[in-house]
C-alpha cells in the first residue's frame, strides 16, 4: 500500500494538506487523477485519518509552551484523564510508563496563568513543569512514510 510514490505523496500532503492533486501529480510526476485514486485508496485502507488546520498559539495569545509531567495520586489517574480533556491548553497529553504517569505538553497566557493551570492539576498528583525555550524539531505530522 505505501509504495515509493504514495510516501512521496504522504510527504507533500504532511507538508501542505491543501495542496491539489494537480499540483501534487506535477512534483511527483503522475496525473491528477492517479493523485486523487491514490489518496482515496490510502484514505479508505485508514493510512490517511483526517487533516487538519494548525493554529499558532502565539497569535492566539499564548506565550508560554510548557511540559508538565504528573504522578497521579492512588485513585486519582482515571479522575485526571477525564478531567484533563476539558482543559483547552493542553496541546498533546501523554499516558506513559516510569515514576510519572502523565506527559503534556500545554500552552498558557502567561506565568499567572501557568500557576493557576497547576493549582488545578495538584489535586490529582504530583507535578513537574519545564518551559520550552524553543523549539529544536518542528514537525505536526508523523514522519516515517
Amino acid at each position: 500500500m505505501v509504495d515509493s510514490l504514495n510516501r512521496k505523496i504522504l510527504r507533500l500532503l504532511q507538508q501542505n494538506a491543501r495542496l491539489s492533486s494537480a499540483e501534487i501529480g506535477r512534483r511527483v510526476g503522475i496525473s491528477s487523477p492517479a493523485v486523487s485514486e491514490r489518496i482515496k485508496k490510502m484514505e479508505d485502507a485508514g493510512l490517511i485519518v483526517g487533516y487538519k488546520t494548525v493554529v499558532s498559539p502565539f497569535e492566539c495569545g499564548y506565550q508560554l509552551k510548557a511540559i508538565i509531567t504528573v504522578r497521579a495520586f492512588m485513585g486519582k489517574l482515571k479522575p485526571f484523564l477525564e478531567k484533563i480533556k476539558t482543559f483547552e491548553e493542553v496541546l498533546n497529553c501523554y499516558r506513559i510508563t516510569g515514576n510519572e504517569n502523565i506527559v503534556m505538553e500545554v500552552v498558557l497566557k502567561n506565568q499567572k496563568h501557568l500557576e493557576g493551570f497547576i493549582d488545578q492539576l495538584i489535586v490529582y498528583g504530583e507535578t513537574k513543569t519545564q518551559i520550552v525555550l524553543s523549539h529544536v524539531v518542528a514537525n505536526n505530522e508523523v514522519r516515517p512514510v
